[in-house]
């Protein structure tokens, strides 16, 4: 069996001075939503800033913060049923957890415009999320790259591993 934390990672993205940051956040935060918010607010950044979470091989989580707007993006609601994160994000969503007929499709759900006016539109956050191809890992590089900011984003979970 293969260790599923060693796949859970938060990073916090941000701009500084016209460069975009990235670090990792404590790996405690992907399993509470309130205190991942909490985590992003203290980063000051004129430009908001940026939560990116996987956890395991399952899902990942994007917030934005600009002022005091939150937009939450969930890559597959049926990670709900299982993962303490994804159920969290639900609640924050105002929408139920889904049954079990509803189980059998991955859907993305929250703000799909999340990252419209930095060039994702809604589109492609919807087909990045929906490649069962790629692991959450490697879609939220793909986020990273079409955002601008992928060597940051890997400096930061190199320090890690």
């Amino acid at each position: 069996m293969t260790d599923v934390d060693a796949a859970d990672f938060a990073v916090v993205v941000y701009r500084e001075d016209d460069r975009w940051e990235a670090e990792i956040l404590p790996v405690a935060l992907t399993e509470d939503l309130a205190g991942l918010i909490h985590a992003l607010r203290q980063q000051p950044s004129l430009g908001g800033t940026i939560g990116l979470v996987s956890v395991g091989d399952d899902f990942f989580v994007a917030i934005r913060i600009l002022g005091d707007e939150v937009m939450v993006f969930l890559s597959d609601v049926t990670a709900s049923v299982d993962w303490p994160l994804a159920g969290q994000v639900l609640e924050y969503l105002d929408i139920p957890i889904p049954d079990d007929e509803e189980l059998d499709q991955v859907l993305p759900v929250g703000d799909m415009s999340i990252f419209a006016d930095l060039g994702l539109d809604e589109m492609e956050i919807g087909a990045i999320s929906g490649d069962l191809e790629l692991y959450p890992d490697e879609m939220l590089l793909s986020i990273a790259g079409r955002l601008g900011f992928a060597p940051a984003f890997e400096r930061a979970l190199d320090a890690v591993g």
